[in-house]
């Protein structure tokens, strides 16, 4: 089997790696549920590629995400639930039928009307979504308010989402200074737990918890996405730790050999820079 550009072949060589008996034993092995982290780490490897701006590496990492795609479908496929096919076919539906004010003839010269015309098609998809799953004799759960927030999400972003949800029926802060007040109250609590002559480790996994939710909505209130908002904390943690490696090795030292006196005015400098 050589490789093609022509997806038809992606599609057969998963299939041969799924075929009883001369397939490949590790993929024979493969649930959803198995392959579900590694849909993720794909998804979260294909933007960090883009952060990189590695045109490179993003076609790589494209690839390895349209794999996750086709190994989904060709389980589905085996259970005769559906194909890869099917999936195309669902997504360019959905594509054409919520764009009408661009494959069709409703005005949606305004972002705001466009905003409508996806909100009413959206429901009508729910709908529909519905009818399907009951005529495939499955029971529809009463869903709560918050239940389309996927958990699979990462925690802080999971958390805004939560939140932003539930500010649409008005349980909400209206000042950002508010939420500040919740943080203050949070960490208070926080701070007690740690002065207990026997700390609680759940309580104090509580109380940080309560503390990254209040700031996730204090992100939220100052319009700031909480996960980047981390990343670029991350990525200047990265850049400074490197700086003391650097210092380091300047110095004809190692990290393990240094003080944290050394290693914070190391710090400071590249800071300070």
């Amino acid at each position: 089997m050589t490789p093609s550009r022509d997806i038809s072949r992606l599609i057969e060589i998963m299939a041969a790696l799924r075929k009883p008996v001369t397939g490949c034993p590790w993929d024979l092995e493969q649930t959803f549920a198995t392959i579900a982290p590694y849909t993720l780490e794909e998804a979260y490897e294909v933007a960090d590629a883009i952060a990189k701006n590695d045109l490179v590496e993003l076609r790589e990492e494209l690839g390895d995400l349209l794999l996750q795609v086709v190994y989904h479908a060709r389980m589905a496929e085996e259970d005769d639930h559906f194909d890869f096919g099917d999936v195309v076919e669902a997504i360019t539906k959905k594509l054409i039928r919520r764009h009408p004010h661009v494959f069709g003839d409703e005005n949606g010269e305004k972002p705001e009307l466009v905003k409508g015309i996806w909100e009413r098609i959206k429901a009508e998809e729910r709908t529909e979504k519905r009818a399907a799953r009951e005529a495939l004799g499955m029971e529809e759960e009463q869903k709560g308010f918050l239940d389309d927030v996927p958990t699979a999400f990462p925690a802080l972003q999971e958390a805004e989402k939560l939140q932003r949800r539930a500010s649409r029926v008005g349980f909400d802060w209206n000042d950002a200074r508010l939420v500040l007040d919740k943080i203050r109250e949070e960490t208070h609590e926080l701070d007690e737990e740690l002065a207990k002559s026997a700390p609680d480790k759940d309580r104090i996994s509580d109380e940080l918890g309560d503390t990254l939710f209040a700031l996730a909505n204090l992100a939220r209130h100052l319009d700031i996405d909480p996960e980047e908002s981390l990343r670029r904390t991350n990525r200047k943690f990265r850049k400074r730790f490197a700086a003391i490696e650097a210092h380091a090795v300047k110095a004809d030292t190692t990290l393990e050999a240094m003080t944290l006196d050394e290693m914070e005015a190391a710090w400071q400098a590249a800071k300070n820079k």
